[in-house]
């Protein structure tokens, strides 16, 4: 049963991430079309300019919610051109978007009355139909720090933050790490760890355990009654280059045994997950909270299947199959959420006649 008070409440939306993800031309978002219509899947797009998203908003599929756009990341709301460029954003698409998101910037921790002075210009003379502009948790800020700066953000109209699980569970768990161990090369480790089977412990609860500052920061912040806006998505602190945006079914390989497999448990994982999304339903502003499955780091090829029709001018269909391959790996993602948060509501779940 749900907790009391949980089955009164409004699920929040869920989106995924809709882009072209590899090389093609538009039939790659008619790819995207398709399957997000499929899953009945909303969608939040990448878009580096008002132009860009213009052209490619007319192939997210119709959904009672509205769209939501993921600014480019070189957008510093604190300079006068990145504000000026948010609010090109926001004037433009008044009425077609949610919300339009922004990457912090390292040093803002530093300046946060100063960020709240450049969000308030950013949303300054809005309408009720304007996008709102949430910041979102993207160069490493101290997890304190953002919520502080959510809390002074309560009065700025149309603002307010996004909170993305895997950055803050990379840079929880690599300080913890750190911190315990200054020396330990986390790439030697992933080759070597089953010679060092104590350490490997170590890694797999310092990476279990920072789904415990997430769900910290969303109570802290959901407080504040604002809408609140979440990237989900998982990954490992032993992967290299980019940690997260994987699947939360997928396992970090490994060259040892570890619990009987050769392969590592993620971050987060289904559990993490469930912790994630009951947390958002039992303390953020009802209605007001929504997610984006930011999934995009899954490889593999998936035939085309009822959308051979859209490459009948390509000769290869190598970036076809990677592209539907992606989206099944989102959509699958997608149902596993909606299906949980069914459960955390304590709705029926359709099952055999």
């Amino acid at each position: 049963m749900p907790p009391p008070g949980i089955a009164q409440l409004r699920a929040p939306v869920i989106r995924g991430v809709f882009d072209r993800f590899v090389s093609g031309d538009d039939a790659l978002l008619q790819l995207a079309q398709l399957r997000f219509a499929e899953a009945g899947m909303q969608a939040e797009q990448y878009a580096d300019t008002p132009e860009q998203l213009e052209r490619e908003l007319r192939f997210v599929p119709p959904h009672p919610a509205l769209p939501m756009a993921h600014l480019s990341r070189y957008i510093n709301l604190l300079r006068d051109d990145g504000q000026r460029q948010v609010q090109a954003f926001t004037r433009q698409f008044e009425g077609r978007l949610r919300g339009v998101v922004v990457h912090d910037q390292a040093g803002m921790a530093d300046r946060i009355p100063e960020v709240v002075t450049a969000m308030r210009n950013a949303t300054a003379g809005r309408s009720a139909d304007t996008p709102l502009v949430f910041l979102e948790y993207a160069a490493g800020m101290d997890p304190g720090r953002f919520t502080e700066l959510a809390r002074q953000l309560a009065d700025v109209e149309g603002a307010s933050v996004c909170i993305d699980i895997g950055h803050v569970g990379i840079r929880e768990s690599r300080r913890r790490l750190e911190a315990a161990h200054p020396r330990l090369d986390l790439a030697t480790l992933s080759r070597d760890g089953g010679t060092a089977p104590g350490l490997v412990s170590e890694v797999q609860t310092v990476a279990r355990s920072s789904v415990d500052v997430v769900l910290e920061m969303i109570e802290s912040i959901g407080q504040v009654g604002k809408p609140v806006h979440f990237h989900l998505h998982d990954g490992h602190p032993l992967i290299p280059g980019l940690s997260d945006h994987f699947s939360f079914l997928t396992r970090l390989p490994v060259p040892f045994t570890w619990e009987g497999r050769s392969s590592l448990d993620p971050m987060y994982g289904l559990g993490g997950l469930n912790q994630v999304l009951t947390a958002i339903v039992q303390h953020c502003s009802p209605g007001g909270s929504s997610v984006t499955l930011e999934i995009h780091q899954s490889e593999g090829r998936l035939p085309l299947a009822n959308a051979a029709g859209l490459f009948g001018h390509w000769t290869d269909l190598t970036n076809a199959e990677r592209m539907n391959y992606r989206l099944s790996v989102l959509a699958g993602n997608h149902l596993i959420t909606t299906t949980m948060l069914d459960v955390i509501h304590g709705r029926p779940q359709a099952g055999p006649a």
